[in-house]
């Protein structure tokens, strides 16, 4: 048996009410973690700042770099070590643009 329009429209109405409960819990995940980083003080481009997350994204869907979050540099060192060194005025995301 087919349902009525009306009740499609009000499934898809529930539907979109958990979409957003759940967009609004994954942008407080996201949000918390940025600020654990120190990410909320740092003037940045939001386009930069998206691509940086999209960058990040690809190297935890397996697009490219390491998953565990160490990428070894060849000569001993790690990324995240080096970046660990790196002071707060320089400009750590020239590399990823386009």
């Amino acid at each position: 048996m087919k349902k009525p329009s009306s009740r499609i429209r009000e499934e898809i109405a529930r539907l979109q009410d958990q979409l957003k409960q759940a967009e609004t819990r994954e942008a407080e995940r996201i949000g918390r973690i940025a600020l654990k980083a120190s990410l909320g003080n740092i003037e940045i481009d939001e386009a930069e700042l998206q691509a940086a997350f999209e960058d990040i994204a690809k190297r935890f869907r397996g697009g490219k770099g390491a998953a565990i979050g160490k990428k070894d540099l060849g000569d001993g060192r790690t990324a995240s070590a080096s970046s660990a060194t790196q002071s707060p005025g320089s400009d750590a995301g020239a590399s990823s643009e386009a």
